[in-house]
């Protein structure tokens, strides 16, 4: 077999072009950046509430005292 003629290539390339010619678009970094709010440390410690914690660990052995 021989190999294909310059004119074969010259269509392949124009085919991919077509099809892959362009890249997307470039995605802004502030596009990609998503910020939050965050509570600070007095928050997080002011947030501990140690009777909901009970709520959801309580058992019956320690609901009578054992």
């Amino acid at each position: 077999m021989s190999d294909p003629s310059p004119s074969t290539h010259e269509q392949a390339a124009d085919i991919r072009k077509a099809r892959f010619g362009a890249l997307p678009e470039r995605v802004p970094f502030e596009d990609m950046v998503e910020e939050k709010a965050v509570l600070s440390a007095n928050q997080v410690a002011d947030a501990y509430d140690p009777d909901a914690l009970a709520v959801r660990f309580s058992c019956l052995a320690a609901d009578l005292g054992l």
